[in-house]
Formats: C-alpha cells, structure tokens, sequence
C-alpha cells in the first residue's frame, strides 16, 4: 500500500488495555555509503510482528546526504508488558519517490522487542545485513520515552452559605466538576458525594487524572456545579462556578491558600438584588506525579525472573508418555510451555539473563534424598542459568536423573526467593523486584505455610504467579488468587497488597502461548508500582514534584 513519511499503523486492540505509550526515537551512526557521488539518503522503517507476519508499522522521513541521520520523525506505540512485541527497524537509502523500498540500497536492520528497548531506555546495537552479516560499521540508536501523563491532582472542596431549596429541611448539597468538549458541551468528570441538610459542608478529598479532569490542557475551561439533591432524581441547581485547573493549582499554592468562587445561578442573576447562592471554597489543589512502571524500569529497576518446577511423584513416571513430564514425544510438554512463555517475556528486563532455577519435590542425586528446594542444575552454590533457553536445557537434563516424590510443599521456594527480595528492599532506591513463577500439578500439602509465606512476601518487592498444569482440581488453589477475597495468612494476617496470579495451564492448552504470559503478567505492572508507592520509593533518578 502506498505509504505517507510519519504514518504509522497501530495494531488493533488485543486483550487488555496497554501497560503505557510509548515514544521512538531513533538515529544512526557509520551507514554504509551507497551513493557515488553523494552520501547516502536514509530513511528508517519500523516494522513490527503480529502472529508470523511482519507488517510496516511506520517510517521516518528522509535525511539527505548523511550517514550520521537524526531522524526527527517519532514512532508512538502502545506498550503491553506481558507481551513480546518484536520490533524490526530497517534503514535504506532512497533515491527516488517511490513508496516502495524494493528497489533502494538496504543499509541494515535491527531486531529486537519493545521490552529490550524499555529496559534499556537507550538501546544501541550494530545494524547488520540480511545475511547476518555486520552492515559495515554502522549502528542504530533507539531512545524511549514514556507519552501518557502519570500526573495527579489532590482535590478538596468546601461551601459556604448555600441557598436553602429544601422547604422543611437544608439543602442536601453535592458538586459536579465538568470540562469543555471540542464539540463544545460540558462532559462530566467528577461528581462528590452528597451531605445532607447541610447548607456549609465540606465534601471529602478526591483524587483525579490531570489527563481525566483537562485532557492535559490546564487552560482547559472548567465548571464546577453545586446541586441540591432530591430522592426523587429532580435535583435543584443551587449555583455553579467557572475556573481552570491551572487556576485551581496556581491560587490553591499548595493547599496554603483557600480559593473562594462566587456560586452563581444563572437563572437569578437578573435579579438587581441577587450577589450569590453561596460561596465555594477549594481547600486543597495538590498537583503531584504517580509514578508509572516505566518511570522505575527507566530508573533501572531490574526485574529477577526465577522459576520453581513441581517434581512429585503425581506428575506421573517421565518414560510414560501420559507423565507431565514425558519429554520423548517430539513437542514440549506444558511445563516447558509455561517456562517458555512467561519467561520469554520477562527476560527482556534483566541485565544479565542469569535466572535461579528450582526443584522441589523429588529425590535428587547423588545420596537421593527429598528435596523441596534443589536447583535445576544441581550446583546450590550456583543455579542460575543463562537465559530461558538455559532454563529448559537445565529441566531437560535434571528429569532423567531426579526421582519424582513427595509431597508438594511450594512454602520452600517462596522463601527462597523472599530472602533475596529482603535484601534487595533493604537497599537503597528502587533496584530490584522479584518474580517468581511457580509451576505445580496439584494441591499444595503445605497450604498453611505457603500462605503465611505470600503474606510475608506482600510486603516485599516480589510477585507470585503459580501456573496449574495437567487436569487435577485446582480449586483450592484459588484461594491464593485472593481474586474472591483477601488472603490471610494462618494467623488471620491479611497480604498487604496482592501478589498472586494463578491460572489452570488447561485453559491455553488450545491456544497460542503468548495468551499465557498475557493472562499471567498483566497484573505485575501494577504490583510494582504498587510496592514501591506504599514504600514512598521513588524511582532512581526521579525528582519529587
């Protein structure tokens, strides 16, 4: 199709809303020359995957007579976390006006995912050739920025003197804040709660989106409209008021300074005799900035994958081709699935790729006593294991030589990876948060003492997902979700916040195996920010507002 400089194509909506948006930059340095007489004229096309296909996601304009090309052209995507959005960048020398690029000079390409990118924030890599081949000495430059504004307003009202609309009681006030459409009519943002017979109240504290309350604009005209409720829907117009959100931030200072606004009804201002319906008065306009998951991975903020295999003896025998862990049918079996997916995504945010590898629940060589804490490679000293192609490598050759036990005591490897996440919250700054991705065949023996270690873990930076696999009953499982109810520990100790994601690996059996790693990570994210707002921890580098 023909293709406009600056256009981009963004993909259709999949699974839940994205993580953030995304900004592209990107500059090149040392391209190959293609041209005789001149220098090269590139341009830099971005192409990313969806299924098997690649399709053009946007290009950048032309920079004639450079092979040092700082495109000005940005690529604004949408960034999903829990997906592996691979990302092409392509660099020709166009020489004519044609929008196809099958007859310009390639001068090498980049591939790579949007993860690798963001937890870089700069990301630099040599361009290399179709071949594989290095495209001479040139290199490409991708810097990332995050666009969605993360900024919040602390707001409070109060009044003053409302007008009396009720005939045997007060007024029962609330207050309605509405913005200015493009179309020009007034769209509802917020709404306070209602006071009864009351005609001074003061509402309580709420909590607003800069983007909800003005779109960002913060010249955006706003109203504020006070209304007198009745049970029978027909609520009284007592007064309203116009401003703007920098109004509100700049006169509030800080929340030192109370703000009086006349509250006017328009139907009275004919009146020689009518001054106002009241006065409102904002108490509090605190701007300030949430910080995203972004801003902590731009900030370094490392994120430590670490998986955790079920060996008992309920998976079955791994020379029987009905065993969970039969590795002889030519087709990886749902643990290898599992790793593969969710670790596909996570790697792309450790410097190192080095990830500790567990077992638990099998007689481990050489004296074959239980274990519920092995490592995969059987080196304690040492269990990581390089990459999630290290990982697999490392199952694949711990089967044949374990002998699948009992029980099913998960508590072990929880605490294993805690004792790290303790360490790390113990540092300076936001530097770490652990995942720990926990695959088991059954119902947990040890449910009382995995449950006081997630309560333990919810004031730690870590996460916990937990994968079923196979068709036993995963119901007590659910439990740990805390989806239907808060999680408690034995001691009645709720979880401070929720780190726990499980789902029955049999409801992907028949479906792509990114779909896993969506319905697991999307959640993690939040859990981050969640952590390290509770711990008042900014992310590195970030300056208070």
């Amino acid at each position: 199709m023909a293709f406009s400089y600056g256009q981009q194509q963004q993909r259709a909506p999949v699974g839940g809303p994205p993580v953030s948006k995304v900004e592209l930059s990107v500059s090149c340095e040392h391209l190959m020359n293609k041209d005789t007489t001149s220098k090269s004229d590139p341009i830099c096309v971005l192409m990313m995957q969806e299924g098997e296909k690649w399709f053009e996601f946007g290009r950048t304009e032309q920079v004639a007579n450079t092979l040092d090309p700082l495109f000005s052209t940005k690529f604004d995507m949408d960034y999903y976390f829990e997906e592996v959005q691979k990302l092409k960048f392509c660099v020709y020398d166009v020489d004519n006006a044609t929008s196809t690029l099958a007859d310009d000079d390639f001068l090498g390409s980049l591939e790579c995912t949007l993860g690798q990118i963001v937890s870089h924030g700069t990301y630099k890599k040599p361009l290399v050739l179709k071949a594989g081949k290095p495209a001479g000495k040139g290199e490409i430059k991708i810097v990332a920025q995050e666009l969605t504004d993360h900024h919040v307003v602390d707001i409070n009202f109060r009044a003053h003197k409302l007008d009396k609309k009720d005939t045997f009681s007060k007024s029962d006030p609330y207050l309605e804040i509405h913005k200015q459409g493009k179309d020009g009519f007034w769209q509802l943002v917020h709404r306070t709660e209602v006071i009864q017979n009351n005609l001074s109240p003061t509402w309580k504290d709420f909590t607003l989106t800069v983007q909800s309350v003005c779109n960002g604009d913060y010249e955006k005209q706003l109203k504020l409209v006070c209304y007198d409720w009745d049970s029978d829907g027909s609520h009284d117009l007592i007064g309203e008021a116009t401003l703007t959100l920098r109004q509100m931030i700049d006169d509030n200072q800080g929340g030192r300074r109370q703000v009086e606004f006349p509250c006017i009804n328009p139907k009275k201002t004919k009146k020689s005799s009518y001054k106002d319906s009241g006065i409102l008065f904002l108490t509090k306009c605190i701007l300030r900035k949430e910080y995203s998951f972004l801003d902590y991975v731009f900030g370094g903020c490392q994120i430590n994958f670490t998986v955790g295999i079920d060996f008992t003896g309920s998976n079955g025998n791994p020379q029987d081709p009905a065993s969970l862990h039969y590795l002889g049918h030519g087709q990886p079996n749902q643990y290898q699935l599992a790793i593969r997916s969710v670790g596909g995504v996570v790697q792309d945010y450790d410097a190192d790729k080095m990830f500790p590898s567990l077992g638990f629940g099998a007689k481990i060589p050489p004296d074959f006593q239980v274990s519920h804490e092995f490592a995969l490679n059987f080196n304690p000293q040492n269990p990581y294991c390089m990459g999630i192609d290290g990982i697999l490598s490392a199952y694949q050759n711990a089967v044949p030589q374990i002998q699948l036990y009992g029980p099913t005591n998960a508590s072990p490897i929880i605490n294993h990876v805690a004792r790290f996440a303790t360490q790390a919250a113990q540092q300076p700054g936001a530097s770490a948060y652990y995942v720990l991705l926990l695959l088991t065949d059954g119902v947990l023996t040890d449910m009382d003492a995995t449950r006081e270690a997630i309560v333990r873990a919810s004031h730690l930076p870590m996460s916990i997902i937990i994968v079923g696999i196979g068709g036993a009953d995963f119901g007590d499982m659910e439990i740990l979700d805390g989806d239907d109810g808060v999680l408690k520990s034995p001691r009645g100790e709720p979880v401070l916040r929720d780190i726990v994601q499980f789902v029955p690996f049999r409801q992907f059996q028949n479906k792509h195996s990114a779909e896993l790693a969506k319905a697991v990570l999307a959640e993690v994210p939040k859990q981050v920010v969640a952590y390290f707002s509770k711990k008042s921890i900014l992310p590195n580098n970030a300056k208070p507002l």
